[in-house]
């Protein structure tokens, strides 16, 4: 979040089992759904657990952004570091 944060992103961390991890502003009014994943685990680890698909499944049209590190949220936003 840090990461993003310094780059102009606003972040709010949504914080429920069932939802998203993070609610993500960017660029004037673009508003995206980020759910956090750990990289390092196997990719069985890194699906979507039921509630979550649950929730992606509802709410079609608003995609939600699987990030596995701060390079693929800035890639997920067009963001370029040097």
């Amino acid at each position: 979040m840090d990461g993003l944060r310094k780059v102009g992103v606003k972040v709010h961390v949504l914080n429920q089992a069932d939802v998203p991890d993070l609610l993500i502003g960017y660029r004037g009014g673009h508003l995206l759904l980020f759910e956090i994943k750990d990289g390092n685990k196997s990719p069985s680890r890194r699906k979507l657990r039921a509630g979550q698909q649950k929730f992606a499944d509802e709410w079609q049209g608003y995609p939600i952004y699987k990030i596995e590190s701060l390079a693929d949220a800035y890639r997920t936003l067009g963001i370029k570091v040097s």
